[in-house]
């Protein structure tokens, strides 16, 4: 028994040196502990913290860039500046999210040359945020910007500008880039001299152009854009814009093929828009050079204002109506546009749509997506619709009070057929996902 635990203490020691060795292994937990408790900010890597800066806005990048030395780094590294949104508004309407003016002064002048997606967001009406967005603009003469975005949530704020103030800050950048590839303008005052100005020193580039809302632009404005840039693949205008000799620009032989082309056709004032009407023959020819194009079209017309369209074939590939439309426009869309890929139909009336939905599926032998809202059709003749297009629709969004139970149907059997027939489980939809 003495040799045993005589052996037992050479093997473990003196209970004094037990209890350091507790000690010890305590204090290495207890800074371990300390260390997942307490990360060390500063010695993050900075490909990490340039990932978070990225999402911050500017006001916050400021503040966190003021944390410590390596942070600071981050903020001034080129490749934080590549791509940015200035968002404008006055701190009394939205404290928090306004931009300081200054700071993004102090930002330019230091990274002007490192900017190459920039976009402008005014998101309220004050003339001042409108005037800080030109007096940044006028500043980017060392810029060579592949991406220009001017966008006002608000109206008017950029009209409200004087269109010379605003065409001297806008052309500071066209002259400037000379590799513009997209230009995005949204309820501004830019005009047909303008746009020479950003054809002449970014024709090569050019390759995507969305003006909406711009009243001082013509259609001569924009052909003259489409008659310079060969390599223009995007194009977004309101249909006021859109003419004959516009489709056959782009149906040149020199220019590359149109990937995308979206015309908004809105009226504000019911009787007070005269809307024109685009020949067959552009049509034909704008499809022959560009066969795979998507041609989207938006209407918020009024009832009797849809006269001119639908009357022969068009070429529509996706149509979204945002006001209510007529039996007889929907009846015409099913006789014309035979190359339909998607169709959001908001509003129809009380008379249900039955005949005009088979039409429709019958001509449209691409149609793969459809939205109704506030439309009315029977089970039996939605159910037939389903069939008809088979595995095809992808997207079938259709609010439950369209349907209408018949003899054949009722809301509750509807959801099995449909399903069967599109080989997936489906059920109409509570509100619009449209």
């Amino acid at each position: 028994m003495k040799r045993g635990r005589k052996s037992n203490e050479a093997t473990h020691g003196s209970p004094a040196e037990a209890a350091d060795e507790e000690s010890k292994r305590h204090k290495m937990t207890d800074e371990k502990h300390r260390a997942v408790q307490s990360p060390d900010w500063a010695n993050l890597l900075q490909d990490i913290i340039l990932q978070v800066f990225q999402y911050l806005p500017l006001l916050d990048r400021a503040h966190a860039s003021q944390v410590c030395r390596s942070w600071n780094q981050v903020f001034h590294m080129p490749d934080l500046w590549r791509c940015f949104e200035f968002e404008l508004n006055q701190p009394a309407t939205s404290y928090l999210r306004a931009t300081h003016p200054e700071l993004i002064k102090q930002i330019i002048k230091r990274h002007s040359n490192h900017l190459q997606y920039v976009s402008f967001k005014v998101v309220d009406s004050s003339k001042e945020s409108a005037e800080a967005a030109c007096d940044i603009l006028s500043q980017l003469v060392n810029c060579s910007l592949k991406t220009l975005g001017l966008i006002s949530t608000a109206r008017p704020s950029f009209m409200d500008l004087p269109k010379s103030h605003f065409i001297s800050a806008l052309t500071v950048v066209f002259v400037n880039s000379k590799s513009l590839s997209s230009l995005k303008i949204d309820d501004t005052p830019v005009d047909d001299p303008s746009l020479k100005v950003l054809v002449a020193n970014n024709s090569d580039t050019l390759k995507l152009l969305k003006m909406s809302s711009c009243p001082h632009v013509s259609p001569a404005g924009i052909l003259c854009v489409a008659d310079q840039c060969h390599g223009l693949r995007e194009l977004a205008l309101n249909y006021h814009l859109l003419s004959d000799e516009l489709l056959l620009a782009l149906s040149s032989e020199k220019h590359v093929r149109l990937e995308h082309l979206r015309i908004d056709v809105v009226s504000e004032n019911p009787g007070q828009t005269q809307f024109h009407t685009i020949q067959k023959s552009s049509w034909d020819a704008f499809i022959k050079h560009s066969p795979k194009v998507n041609l989207v079209m938006y209407f918020f017309l009024y009832e009797e204002e849809f006269d001119p369209f639908f009357r022969y074939e068009t070429p529509v590939t996706h149509l979204y109506f945002g006001r209510s439309v007529s039996k007889d426009v929907l009846g015409r869309v099913g006789m014309t546009c035979p190359r339909l890929v998607e169709l959001v139909v908001c509003a129809n009336g009380l008379r249900p749509l039955d005949e005009e939905l088979i039409r429709i599926a019958e001509r449209c032998k691409h149609l793969s997506a459809i939205g109704l809202g506030e439309c009315e059709v029977s089970c039996s003749a939605f159910v037939e619709f389903v069939k008809m297009c088979g595995g095809r629709l992808s997207q079938l969004s259709i609010m439950e009070e369209v349907l209408i139970p018949d003899q054949k149907y009722s809301l509750e059997q509807i959801h099995w057929e449909v399903s069967k027939h599109l080989g997936r489980v489906w059920f109409p939809d509570m509100m619009p996902t449209w």
